[in-house]
This record gives C-alpha cells, structure tokens and sequence, in this order.
C-alpha cells in the first residue's frame, strides 16, 4: 500500500516524510511564471537521495514550460490533475491533454507519469464519466489518482475548483468511494486514492475502495486558529498518524 503525501516544498518536511517512510512526496508548481525554484530543488534532491519518489503537479498545460520542469528538477513522477469532464461528460480539450501528457512520455521514457481522473464527491459520482476517462488515459498513464471533483446541487460541475481553473484537487472532501472501487476494479495500472483522506478515515477508504495507494494534503496539514488548513505546511502529528493507520490497513488486507 503505498502512502503519497502532497504539498511538501521544503527539504526539511520531506526529510520528515523520508523517515515515516513516505513512498511518493509530492510537490506543486502554482505558476508557469515561477516554475524553476532552488528551495523546491533542494526538496526533490533531499527525495533523490533516498528510497521515496519525488512526484511533481504543474499547474500549467504549456508543453516547453512542462519540459523546463522536468528537466530543472528531474522528479520520479510528473503528475497532471487536469479536469477532464463534467456532467455533461468527456470535455473537449481532453484531446489537448491526451495529446500532452503523450509527447511527455515520449520525450521522457524514464518518467512515470501519474494521471489524475476526477470523481464526484460522496453520493454524486455518477454525474462524472470517471471510469470512461481513465479508460482514455490508462494506455499513456503509469498510474491514475482518484481525486475529487466537486460537483454542485443541481449536477454542474463548478468551474472555479478550488485547486484553479482547469484543474482539481485540494478540496478536502471524499470523493464517491464506489466510483473510486470501479475504477479500481477496470484499471490494469496502479489507482492511488485521494480526496479527503485523513487519519480518522484512511482504513475504511482502504477497506471499501482497495487501491493500490492512498495520498493526502488538506486533512494531513497545519491547522490556523480557525482550525481550516494551512497550505504547503504539514502537521507531523496528523501525518504520522495517517501514515499509520495506512500500515494498520494494510497488514489487515
């Protein structure tokens, strides 16, 4: 079961991640403007050096700027969380992201490439065709990750995702776990879930959903006054115990 922590900037948090044995640390570029940072370097490296893979999200979908990524940073795995589909179905421009996600893989044979596919939140997963857009994506993709995808009261997607415009993730709610399970079920590569996982309910996602992985952000960060999360800050309590909860589940399996 592998565990996959996102948010780590700082050679210093995946250096602890490193040592609660953390097998993917996960790291996000906000701008294509902003994409080549030392510090950010440093925290790939301090991964290199040891037997986690570092995986890096781009926010951005332009093909050059893509490749001064990886070449800048040299990450184990290039991680696209694009939103592909709505409740109207399979959007247009996921041709643009078939096609992109194709000349990296091409261009970069040694990069595992990790395809995120949206999945509603709990209850409402079938308003998503998730299970048609990873069938889509499964020939070009090493692994897939079931992220959620909010989905409003009358069946629209929101276009303003709270990730940005264009992409999914970071909304700290579960995503429908028998969506998730499907798509588990139909995939010959490795389906990490993520969506909303926190310590107190990581081992009943295991138990329901059977993934290969699970990942988690919000639920696994600092907390302010308000007790909301703080972005690209870990709490080490929380994530320590995530990260055990996740063994608990797995030696049960």
């Amino acid at each position: 079961m592998l565990t996959q922590i996102y948010e780590i900037q700082t050679p210093e948090e995946a250096e602890a991640m490193i040592e609660l044995g953390v097998e993917h640390i996960g790291s996000v570029i906000l701008s294509a403007d902003d994409c080549r940072q030392p510090e950010l370097l440093d925290t790939v490296n301090a991964i290199r050096d040891s037997s986690s893979k570092s995986s890096i999200i781009p926010l951005f979908v332009d093909f050059e700027v893509i490749c001064n990524v990886i070449d800048y940073y040299r990450p184990d795995i290039l991680h696209f969380s694009d939103c592909l589909c709505d409740s109207s179905g399979i959007l247009p421009v996921c041709e643009n992201h078939l096609e992109l996600q194709s000349k990296v893989r091409d261009k970069y044979p040694g990069l595992a490439v990790m395809r995120a596919i949206p999945v509603a939140q709990a209850g409402r997963g079938r308003f998503l065709p998730s299970l048609e857009v990873a069938k889509l994506f499964e020939p070009i993709s090493d692994y897939f990750l079931l992220d959620t995808c909010i989905v409003a009261d009358n069946a629209e997607a929101q276009s303003d995702q709270p990730s940005g415009e264009g992409f999914i993730g970071i909304t700290g709610l579960a995503s429908d776990w028998t969506t998730a399970r499907c798509v588990v079920q139909q995939s010959r590569i490795p389906v990490i879930l993520a969506g909303g996982l926190s310590p107190s309910n990581v081992q009943r996602a295991i138990h329901e959903v059977m993934p290969a992985g699970v990942d988690s952000c919000m639920q696994t960060n600092a907390r302010d006054a308000n007790d909301k999360p703080i972005r690209f800050q870990k709490c080490m309590d929380r994530t320590r115990q995530f990260v055990e909860n996740v063994r608990h589940a797995s030696r049960q399996a």
